[in-house]
């Protein structure tokens, strides 16, 4: 988990979580099928794991991403 990171300003958000476990879980599953898939947070989470997470990729992965998600529900 990521809070702050300017070396993910520039990548593209495929999904929002409120929940750190749920959005590590679909991170893995992008992981998994080859994607660079990384959880991005503007500020810390609270002590439950809880805010608002970015699911992020790189620019040229976006597309791929957005279908494997699609295809996963």
């Amino acid at each position: 988990m990521s809070i702050g990171d300017p070396r993910f300003e520039g990548w593209e958000t495929v999904s929002t979580f409120k929940d750190q476990t749920t959005a590590l879980a679909w991170r893995d599953q992008l992981r998994g099928m080859g994607l660079d898939a990384k959880c991005a947070a503007d500020h810390p989470l609270d002590r439950f794991g809880r805010g608002d997470i970015y699911l992020v990729v790189p620019p040229d992965q976006w597309s791929r991403a957005n279908e494997v998600l699609e295809n996963l529900d």
